[in-house]
């Protein structure tokens, strides 16, 4: 009888600690081997696929080398992405102060970024995150557009208030009887064309898309500089 019961506790522990292994603790041989693949496309130049691996390590979940904000942030900076990189910089400085391994290098890249990141701030051309402008595919960059009435939502008529769309108004007479009487706004029809359109289902108004400014950030990192597309016609 013992031995059965010390069979089954055995079991049970080792099946509590095969959900545990599963389950609780952090796959930390991935994370070693993320961060060795971004090093060495970073050592070779090939910053692309440094960004890709440190991407994939953050959608992972797994818990991020206490190192890794600077490497990702001198790869930022390397593709242009400086905002993101002083970004990842800043979180670098948090999880690590003074202690971090690489604090100097991070202090260097910190003042590296001054430059770029001040440029973009005074940038006309770009969003705040250093991303070109592009026109608005919607409106074309004339901000306004003929689009669905907002007001009635494409349908054209509204619920007259006065009869709350049923058509009729009651009144007491001197008697206190209550009698019916015809809308005289809605003409009885408990409705009324809508006040913004005008019956027509369409308004001009801001363009949904770009919120009326006729642009919205790309996806191409900005030069600062005006292109002149002539030639390209």
């Amino acid at each position: 009888m013992k031995k059965t019961v010390l069979l089954f506790s055995i079991a049970l522990l080792l099946a509590f600690s095969f959900r545990v292994h599963s389950q609780g603790i952090p796959n930390l041989g991935q994370t070693d081997q993320w961060m060795k693949g971004a090093l060495a496309a970073m050592e070779r130049n090939d910053y692309q696929t440094a960004n890709q691996i440190f991407r994939n390590l953050i959608d992972s979940g797994l818990p991020l080398p206490n190192e890794m904000p600077y490497y990702f942030a001198l790869t930022l900076y390397e593709l242009g992405q400086y905002d993101n990189s002083s970004n990842f910089l800043n979180k670098y400085f948090d999880l690590n102060g003074f202690n971090g391994e690489n604090y100097d290098l991070a202090k260097n890249l910190q003042e590296d970024l001054k430059a770029p990141i001040a440029e973009i701030k005074a940038c006309q051309l770009c969003d705040n995150k250093g991303y070109r402008w592009e026109t608005c595919p919607t409106c074309s960059g004339s901000k306004q557009i003929q689009q669905d009435c907002s007001y009635c939502r494409g349908v054209g008529v509204v619920g007259c208030s006065r009869c709350a769309g049923k058509g009729l108004i009651t009144k007491r007479n001197i008697f206190n009887i209550v009698e019916y009487f015809e809308c005289d706004r809605c003409s009885g029809k408990g409705r009324l064309d809508c006040p913004t359109c005008n019956g027509s289902l369409k308004e001009v108004s801001d363009c949904k898309t770009c919120r009326g400014l006729g642009y919205l950030s790309g996806e191409i990192i900005c030069d600062h500089k005006e292109h002149d597309h002539s030639s390209e016609k």
